[in-house]
Formats: structure tokens, C-alpha cells, sequence
């Protein structure tokens, strides 16, 4: 991954416990990143968060996001309403991968309830660490999802 892509990143309480070992995982890789969530906030809507990483990951230059909430799902939702966004919440390793391969995903979202930390670390590699393809069906296809939502 090159060094100069920017990270973004955020959580809502529910999810802050995985983001801040996101935090020290960036750290250990010295990637840099800005944290939209850096207290615990008990009882915070997490759509807020999603929108304002997904709105600073759709006006940056290869900008890439990282959300965590309690079950992944809501901040995928939330930040796939921003346009230019392909959000994608990776259960496995071959979801993770194909997510940036053919889909050039530019936000992932973790579940911070019921799913290992350990095994949220090892996608979020993955998923960082590959690349898109570039292949023309591909890019094809992204772009038919970027019109329908105009």
C-alpha cells in the first residue's frame, strides 16, 4: 500500500473498543490516518460518523475508510448513501480481497460485537494491502453503479 494514501477512520461507542486496535495496527504499519472518533461518546448515532468519513474519503484523492460499529452493517449502510462511496463490511478473507480487487471499495466497516478483533486485523491487511485490478468490466460496472445513483 502506498504510504500516501490517507485513512480515515471512526466509530461509534458500540464499536470503539475494535477501532482503537485499528488505531495501534495503523500505528504498527506507520500508515497514516485521522480519527473522526477519538473519545467514547455512550449513547452516539453512528450515521453521523459514517457521513463525515465517508464524505472526507469521497473528496480525497485515493482516500480510503475504516468504521466500526456494533454489528458493521449500519456504518455500510450510512456511508453508502454518500455519493462515491462502495462501502463493504468483509466477513472472510476472499470477501475482503475481492472487495478492492473487482469492486475498488473504498470504505470497509467492521462489527465490533461478536467478531474477534484478531480476525478484524487480518481482513483489514487484506483488505489494505490489495490492490483494484483496473480490469475494464470492472471499471465498467462501477461506473453503472456511480450513474444509477445520480
Amino acid at each position: 500500500m502506498k504510504k500516501d494514501v490517507k485513512i480515515f477512520i471512526g466509530s461509534d461507542h458500540a464499536g470503539f473498543e475494535t477501532k482503537e486496535k485499528i488505531r495501534k495496527y495503523l500505528d504498527s504499519k506507520k500508515i497514516s490516518y485521522e480519527d473522526f472518533t477519538p473519545v467514547k461518546k455512550k449513547g452516539d448515532d453512528y450515521p453521523l460518523y459514517a457521513f463525515k468519513v465517508a464524505k472526507k474519503v469521497a473528496e480525497t484523492k485515493d482516500g480510503k475508510g475504516i468504521l466500526v460499529c456494533g454489528s458493521g452493517t449500519g456504518m455500510e449502510i450510512a456511508a453508502n448513501k454518500i455519493k462515491g462511496i462502495r462501502a463493504v463490511a468483509p466477513y472472510d478473507a476472499y470477501t475482503a480481497k475481492m472487495s478492492r480487487h473487482d469492486n475498488d471499495a473504498n470504505i470497509v466497516t467492521f462489527r465490533e460485537r461478536g467478531f474477534p478483533s484478531k480476525k478484524v486485523i487480518r481482513l483489514l491487511d487484506i483488505w489494505l494491502k490489495t490492490k483494484f485490478s483496473g480490469a475494464v468490466r470492472h471499471k465498467r460496472r462501477i461506473k453503472e453503479i456511480n450513474k444509477y445513483g445520480r
